[in-house]
């Protein structure tokens, strides 16, 4: 397994964390406030989101940048 590879799956296991944790916390928080099962409801949650989240990430996210790259290939850069 080359570097760069390697480089993509751990980013996306990074972002997947800090994305699921703070949107899950943050859902939970508000809808359901800071009951006395929130932790455990918090932790199930963020599991089921985190194993959505990575195949997401490593399946679309290549493509998605590929369009944006393709998308913004001719426009000028600026440099300030």
């Amino acid at each position: 397994m080359d570097m760069h590879f390697k480089r993509k799956i751990a980013f996306a296991l990074s972002m997947g964390i800090v994305t699921t944790g703070l949107i899950s916390f943050t859902l939970l928080a508000l809808n359901l406030g800071f009951s006395k099962g929130f932790v455990l409801t918090w932790l199930r949650s963020w599991s089921i989101a985190y194993l959505i989240v990575i195949p997401a990430i490593l399946l679309i996210g290549p493509r998605l940048q590929a369009q944006v790259d393709a998308s913004f290939a001719d426009a000028p850069t600026r440099s300030y």
